[in-house]
């Protein structure tokens, strides 16, 4: 048990390795669309830092129409299907009672399905995937379907897809509570753990600029559940399992099959020759990975340079426009007049002893140039390609095409602006 704890973590932490520079862009394009303003010193303390929200936008635009055409409002989520001949229709009626069945189980059954989906169609397209993990849940009696964030299920970066990857690795965060009631239940372990320290991911807050939880009797232990393939009856082939540790400890909490008498392949003469694991895990990807990598891009990777550039553009134009409209410059010494700053109110007019010629000599005016039409051009320029890229056309926001554009023109743009995202619902 202890060669089996030390030989998943150490596995997990390849893994996550493999993975490291992902998980730093995921911060980048979870700041970006979070629009988190920092504060900046350049070109001067507190200069302008709007997050121009192209990001944003696309998300919840993508997410608007995905939701309704993958959850219909009739809550006829599952189709089965009829395949090969089928005379007497027992085929069809067959497939719609299990149709019925299963869209019931997810609507009604399982508790927060269909929140989870809408929160994992506002994830996706920003982060590129989201897992959802399905199983039957002993404890609670019932099957269960959990949104899986990206961070939390670690896979090797360079696994050729989620069934054939040799290894993968929940990060479950599990109370005190909790992990007593799954020993009352005899799912884990009754093993002794040190009580668990403050696991808190330096990443998120710096994502979210918040400032970590104090230790306390409700701090979560971290619980990896590797599902991994492991030589237990030592007959030379590894067989599929899920293997359960604590991550500070590395002590093993639970070791279950991962497969049943349906997935045990064998020859003719009873001889093994595959073993089938089942899979509780399936992967929501936005866009395949050009790169050949497990993780699929998103708008994230996408826009994210476009919205960077437009972010410096738009803070660009602010900080001109803020040095145009409050100048500033030298004064000479020569001039009879108080120092420090002398603001004037509106209207207001002050006597000082220098005549207006030695005001005008003495006085000198930054040469400052109103907001460069250049860069405001430019702006345009970029706003209008992440809008192409990202299929956000102003007819899908809303607003109504100009006036003598025919009804077949609108309706052939919205159905051509579709035809990107009915390739992601298939996906």
């Amino acid at each position: 048990l202890i060669d089996m704890g030390n030989e998943v973590h150490k596995g997990y932490l390849a893994d996550l390795q493999s993975r490291a520079h992902w998980e730093k862009n995921l911060d980048e394009w979870t700041k970006l669309a979070l629009q988190i303003r920092e504060p900046k010193s350049t070109p001067w303390a507190n200069a302008s830092n709007v997050k121009y929200p192209i990001l944003a936008t696309a998300a919840m635009q993508f997410s608007a129409r995905a939701y309704p055409t993958l959850i219909p409002s009739d809550g006829q989520i599952v189709h089965a299907e009829v395949i090969g001949s089928d005379p007497q229709g027992q085929k069809k009626e067959r497939a719609t009672r299990i149709s019925k069945f299963m869209s019931y189980q997810l609507m009604k059954q399982m508790k927060g399905w269909d929140a989870a989906m809408d929160r994992l169609l506002i994830i996706l397209p920003v982060l590129g995937t989201c897992f959802k993990k399905t199983f039957y849940d002993s404890l609670e009696g019932k099957n269960c379907s959990y949104l899986v964030m990206p961070k939390d299920l670690v896979v090797n970066y360079w696994a050729d897809c989620l069934e054939n990857a040799e290894r993968k690795t929940e990060r479950i965060e599990m109370s005190d509570r909790i992990l007593k009631e799954r020993k009352n239940a005899k799912i884990f372990l009754n093993v002794e753990l040190t009580k668990p320290s403050l696991q808190y991911n330096l990443n998120t807050s710096i994502v979210h600029k918040m400032t970590p939880p104090q230790e306390d009797r409700t701090t979560p232990y971290i619980i990896l559940e590797q599902h991994t393939f492991w030589d237990l009856d030592d007959d030379g082939y590894p067989e599929p399992y899920i293997i359960t540790i604590e991550e500070s400890s590395k002590k093993v909490l639970r070791i279950v099959a991962r497969f049943d008498e349906q997935g045990i392949k064998q020859d003719s003469e009873g001889n093994l020759i595959r073993i089938e694991p089942i899979e509780y895990y399936t992967k929501y990807g936005f866009i395949p990975n050009p790169d050949g990598g497990f993780y699929d891009i998103g708008f994230g990777l996408l826009l994210g340079p476009i919205n960077a550039a437009v972010n410096t553009l738009v803070n660009q134009i602010i900080d001109s426009g803020t040095i145009y409209n409050l100048p500033s410059g030298f004064i000479s010494k020569n001039l009879r007049l108080k120092p420090g700053d002398q603001p004037l109110k509106p209207g207001e007019w002050r006597f000082v002893n220098a005549t207006g010629e030695d005001l005008k000599k003495g006085i000198m005016t930054l040469p400052d140039r109103e907001p460069s039409e250049v860069l405001f051009q430019l702006l345009g320029l970029l706003i209008q390609s992440s809008k192409e890229l990202a299929s956000v056309a102003e007819i899908f926001v809303g607003k109504m095409p100009g006036q003598n554009t025919p009804a077949t023109t609108t309706m052939a743009t919205i159905e051509q602006g579709m035809k990107v995202f009915t390739a992601i619902y298939k996906r």
